[in-house]
């Protein structure tokens, strides 16, 4: 497993955000949504897996090691990046420079004396992310004048910067127009290609379009999962989050 959460609870006073959540998966598993109303638990289950909320109870475990209760720094070193629903890149800094500043927080030792450009690995590793997010022509515009749909691209490659084996994306599209919308998914079956990757998103369209299977929290709690055939005929998906119509 990639990823496996055994009775995951996160309380806060007497409101339980998660409830003896029992996540599994694979390793090459590719891509896994996370559905559910709002105030499910989806969010919450994303910071409690990376590190910034302890678990109440419960265990998580990351390439078959037990992370529960690591601090975020030395998970997301083991290879958990994510990308968050307010969108937080260094807007004075340029879209490559973000991107650099990801990929050297991997490296074991740079000389604050040596000129950056002189790290030809370093470049190479940039440029390469940058080419898959498919921002390479803005590689030397601040971030800070990014339509918002680049941003949102940005962030993406920022945390691929850090090299991860499972990559958490919330809410990746939220906001976008349909041409934006159409990049970034295109962008996400992309990187399904490579790495392992669990999204967050209200977007079903979205959903249904890349997601290979599903995982339903309502109430924090699994409801459901399956493939997205499977879950659009749920009676009990169908009554607490799709409301019947079209995806009935």
């Amino acid at each position: 497993m990639i990823l496996k959460t055994v009775g995951l609870s996160k309380h806060f006073g007497g409101l339980a955000a998660l409830e003896n959540v029992n996540f599994n998966m694979p390793a090459e598993g590719r891509l896994r949504a996370i559905i559910g109303p709002n105030g499910a638990g989806k969010t919450t289950f994303f910071n409690v897996v990376c590190g910034i909320l302890q678990p109440t109870h419960g265990k998580i475990y990351f390439d078959n090691r037990d992370i529960t209760g690591m601090p975020m720094h030395k998970i997301s070193m083991l290879g958990i990046a994510r990308t968050m629903q307010i969108k937080s890149v260094f807007g004075k800094m340029s879209v490559g420079d973000n991107v650099r500043v990801a990929v050297q927080s991997r490296q074991r030792f740079i000389n604050p004396f040596k000129n950056y450009r002189r790290y030809a690995e370093i470049s190479r590793k940039v440029d390469e992310i940058l080419d898959l997010v498919g921002l390479r022509e803005h590689s030397g515009e601040l971030a800070e004048n990014l339509d918002y749909g680049n941003l949102c691209l940005l962030e993406i490659a920022v945390a691929l910067g850090t090299d991860p084996k499972l990559l958490l994306l919330d809410e990746p599209v939220s906001g976008m127009s349909p041409g934006e919308t159409e990049r970034t998914v295109e962008t996400i079956k992309r990187l399904a290609e490579r790495i392992d990757l669990i999204l967050i998103e209200h977007d079903m369209e979205v959903v249904l379009n890349i997601a290979q299977s599903i995982t339903v929290l309502n109430f924090g709690k699994t409801l459901a999962e399956g493939t997205p055939a499977e879950i659009v005929k749920d009676p009990q998906v169908q009554e607490a989050y799709l409301g019947g119509g079209k995806y009935a």
